[in-house]
């Protein structure tokens, strides 16, 4: 049954991606849509993101020895300045690892 349902969520998360991204198929989304659609990305990622970032314990921690907060600010730093995702990723994932085993 578990693998069943595995399958059956595969199947439709390609089918849904499929219909949208296969040039051959006439379906296409009005302008608007799209636009709207650009905000997702970073929606989902806020949501998933900041109770991670200010609760890693389950309590809310916004302190200057919380590595996660300090990392997530260097990130967005990091990605303004540069525009490069994965100098951003590796240096922020560098500076965590060295605060979180080493500084606290």
């Amino acid at each position: 049954m578990i693998l069943f349902s595995i399958l059956a969520m595969a199947a439709l998360v390609f089918f849904s991606r499929y219909v949208f991204l296969e040039p051959k198929l006439p379906l296409r989304l009005a302008p608007q849509l799209q636009s709207m659609l650009g905000y997702s990305g970073p929606a989902v990622l806020t949501a998933i993101l900041a109770p991670i970032v200010f609760s890693p314990e389950g309590e809310l921690w916004i302190a200057v020895d919380n590595p996660y907060l300090i990392c997530a600010i260097l990130a967005c730093v990091i990605i303004y300045k540069t525009g490069n995702v994965l100098l951003t990723t590796v240096l922020s994932m560098v500076v965590f690892l060295v605060l979180n085993n080493l500084v606290f």
